[in-house]
């Protein structure tokens, strides 16, 4: 929608992992360079954990990217709460295998028969497991049992584990010892610092062709990252929508305030407006019948004063809540008339003609 008005190519901020928009930020470049260690291992385990929306998912396809003319034959397999015995059915589907058997022992067989074929071509197997997390301990000892693959010449399937920062603690846990033994290294992904988050909002801009519209004022990146943390999905999130407004109230230029008023908009779609909240409560003032006069009286002016300052900022807040009302009707009628405009071009309408008063 708002591609046109910037002259881009495309939307910068999709949320669908895309190799296209990977960028090399200190963290992704690291966790890169341990995978690349392993490729070149040919063998044991690389486990690369992050919270969600790290990008670990975007970090492995870009990874395939680079594999495309190494004799490499590489399977992705996203796992969903599987089992240890549904686990070797779906490595095998990954890998095309379809005609596995539905055994156990047929599977573990076609499987092997397929790995090795491979290395029998001059190519080798990986493995690469998304979501992790999901597994089991039984479905993780069956991939550590199908590390047991041995050719002429080594391992004839090698594996990388990707998953949440909870895999970690699986794989500490008692009975992953034998599994630890094989993981060759594992890195922790975490979120990108302020430079960072500037270079990867610009890094994805230029890639659908930016050109300085919008153009972003200092102040925006700070903001930015401080609401996101540099998690690259919450980025790509907030991003998105901040382009969106800017289109809808056909602004060339982005500030602070324009990223403050996206925040409020986002955090009152969640139900997280502080101005929902309900005012704190005031104690109390325990007073013994005894108490002197004036003291009491003290007591209540306090309250009195608070009860006034709430009534003020809650008809702050109803201001507050009116003015974007009001924005969000001018920006809905401004769309509907590109809307009509839109399909009156493309059915080839012509206006309504304006009739007088009590003319048909």
């Amino acid at each position: 929608m708002y591609e046109e008005f910037y002259g881009l190519e495309a939307r910068p901020f999709a949320l669908s992992p895309d190799p296209r928009f990977y960028y090399a930020s200190k963290g992704h470049s690291r966790a890169m360079a341990y995978l690349e260690y392993g490729v070149q291992l040919e063998e044991g385990f690389i486990v690369i954990t992050g919270e969600i929306g790290a990008g670990k998912t975007t970090l492995v396809r870009s990874l395939f990217q680079m594999l495309d003319d190494k004799p490499l034959v590489a399977a992705q397999l996203v796992s969903t709460q599987l089992d240890a015995e549904d686990l070797l059915r779906s490595v095998c589907l990954a890998f095309g295998l379809d005609d596995a058997p539905n055994h156990k022992a047929g599977q573990l067989r076609r499987l092997e028969a397929f790995l090795k074929d491979t290395r029998a071509r001059g190519q080798r197997a990986l493995l690469v497991v998304d979501e992790a997390q999901n597994l089991g301990p039984d479905a993780v000892e069956e991939l550590r049992m199908l590390s047991n693959f041995q050719g002429t010449d080594g391992p004839l399937l090698q594996s990388f584990l990707l998953g949440q920062p909870e895999f970690r603690r699986l794989l500490r846990s008692e009975n992953m010892q034998q599994l630890r033994q094989r993981v060759i290294a594992t890195y922790h992904l975490g979120p990108m610092d302020a430079d960072d988050t500037r270079a990867y909002i610009e890094h994805r801009l230029h890639r659908v062709g930016w050109q300085d519209r919008p153009q972003f004022a200092d102040d925006i990146w700070e903001r930015i990252h401080d609401y996101t943390g540099g998690i690259p999905r919450k980025v790509n999130t907030f991003c998105d929508r901040l382009l969106l407004m800017g289109y809808l109230e056909e602004r060339t230029q982005l500030d602070g305030a324009h990223a403050q008023v996206v925040i409020d908009e986002i955090e009152e779609d969640l139900g997280q407006d502080a101005l929902e909240e309900a005012p704190p409560a005031v104690a109390p003032v325990s007073q013994s019948p005894a108490s002197p006069a004036p003291e009491a009286s003290s007591d209540a002016s306090v309250e009195d004063s608070l009860a006034l300052v709430r009534i003020e900022q809650d008809i702050e807040a109803l201001h507050e809540r009116l003015q974007r009302i009001e924005r969000n009707i001018s920006i809905s009628f401004r769309l509907s008339q590109e809307i009509l405009e839109t399909l009156r071009d493309q059915y080839d309408l012509e206006p309504p003609r304006e009739t007088g008063t009590g003319k048909p």
